[in-house]
């Protein structure tokens, strides 16, 4: 980006005669690798430039995007000319100090945006032979992407923000079949600006392919209640979807049953419960020092010893809820205007050692991995990658993967114990309102639960 943009931005952020204008500018590149079985399925690189302005005018947003710089004048005006015809009741942002900052990116031990396009292939390649090179596999897929995205924020309070990041993502998944039977394992994986972790897979590659084949054997969970133990990244997966959701400040103003239900004050589990978001946490794919309205990064508790303490904020969600911002407001890209979004969610660990979960626990279910799910307000259901079952405290057979589902409250209630070794899950990303894949991370320890609902044979691919 040329040396004459912040003049230029904020010259056209003088006297625009409204309550409040922000612009973006941003410049991304990305790579991206595809491989299904052995073959090059797609490979490349993009880059682009672009920008967008949201300005406030009584209670109506303005929101336009644009690809060059030219007449940015004209177009704060259009935005804010947009803003007056939306109209609506006045909108109060919570208030924070304007900053002035530059952010470079955080690099691990090898920057993504250094490596060669001819080395990834080269490394991602041999994950796919591995996969197709297991006995049993009928297909597979490694899917790599990288980006490097610096952002200029300014606003008509007087900040100016310029910050850069870089993200790294991957996935390896291999199916398996034997006659009319099919079952898939996959793993996601991420960083905040390391490829350092790409060149070294190849025994997680060899374990997903053979996970596969041995779920075609494997036998299927009887379907009722169990007492269920989650492993990191399924548990940060649950507190994610189940729970981080209803904690974004824009649901909650928007859906009078979320208000009953999110009350602040509410009991939600044992003095052993406590869940975090925030960017502030550090060297996380969700991490960042600045959201996109320019609010610093923070650690939000919002469940702090069983009950709710807090909730994900923009400026605006917090001044209607009369709270302070918690810097959760972001966009994908300046083609979309900012929204409450996760960063780092998690269970915070407890004292307890994994083993200490299975103590106990005559007939149960070790529930591992994930593949997705799907929430409608406090009720939800998950898909585990794997299963095994427990018996008599101790891990016994695989079997194939189940369904989870309950009500949240419930659920929450029924987690009796969590252990000390917290895990971040990196890869994947999170969607909401068009805007995905968006880079976070969640996370927890081992949890235990009561009473979970077992789909029994639920189907993998």
């Amino acid at each position: 980006m040329h040396e004459g943009i912040r003049s230029q931005i904020e010259d056209a952020l003088r006297n625009t005669g409204t309550d409040y204008v922000e612009v973006r500018v941003e410049e991304a590149e990305s790579s991206h690798v595809r491989f299904r079985g052995s073959d090059l399925e797609e490979i490349g690189r993009s880059s682009g430039m672009g920008g967008s302005v949201r300005a406030l005018a009584g209670g109506g947003w303005g929101f336009i995007s644009f690809n060059d710089l030219d007449g940015l004048r004209d177009k704060v005006k259009l935005a804010v000319q947009q803003a007056r015809i939306v109209g609506g009741e006045p909108v109060v942002m919570a208030p924070v100090p304007p900053v002035i900052d530059v952010v470079p990116p955080r690099v691990g031990s090898r920057n993504p945006a250094e490596v060669p396009l001819a080395r990834k292939k080269a490394v991602l390649e041999q994950y796919a032979r591995i996969m197709q090179g297991v006995e049993g596999v009928q297909s597979s897929s490694v899917n790599y992407g990288d980006g490097r995205r610096r952002v200029i924020f300014a606003s008509s309070e007087g900040s100016y923000i310029d910050q850069e990041r870089l993200d790294v993502s991957m996935r390896l998944s291999a199916m398996a079949r034997n006659g009319g039977e099919v079952q898939q394992a996959g793993e996601s994986l991420g960083s905040l600006g390391d490829f350092g972790f790409v060149e070294s897979l190849h025994e997680q590659a060899r374990e997903v392919a053979e996970k596969a084949v041995l779920l075609l054997k494997a036998p299927q969970v009887k379907g009722g209640e169990y007492t269920v133990i989650l492993d990191p990244i399924l548990a940060g997966v649950f507190i994610h979807e189940a729970f981080g959701h209803l904690s974004e400040a824009d649901h909650i103003y928007a859906e009078p049953r979320l208000q009953e239900l999110m009350v602040l004050g509410r009991k939600f589990g044992g003095p052993h419960l406590n869940v975090v978001d925030g960017a502030a946490v550090p060297a996380l794919r969700g991490s960042f020092n600045y959201d996109d309205e320019g609010v610093a990064g923070t650690r939000t508790d919002l469940i702090r010893e069983g009950v709710l303490v807090g909730r994900l904020h923009s400026r605006e969600t917090a001044g209607k809820l009369g709270e302070r911002p918690t810097g959760n407001a972001r966009a994908i890209s300046y083609r979309f205007p900012p929204i409450v979004r996760m960063t780092n969610t998690f269970i915070v660990p407890a004292t307890n050692e994994p083993r200490d979960l299975f103590d106990g626990v005559k007939e149960g279910v070790y529930v591992k991995n994930w593949y997705g799910g799907m929430t409608s307000m406090e009720m939800f259901t998950f898909s585990a990658g794997e299963a095994h079952m427990i018996r008599d405290g101790k891990v016994a057979e695989l079997c194939r993967p189940v369904m989870l589902s309950g009500n949240l409250f419930t659920t929450l209630h029924n987690l009796d114990m969590v252990a000390n070794d917290l895990d971040m899950n990196q890869g994947g990303g999170c969607g909401k309102n068009g805007q995905s894949p968006m880079p976070v991370s969640n996370g927890s320890p081992h949890i235990r639960i009561r009473k979970t609902l077992i789909g029994g044979g639920a189907h993998a691919g």
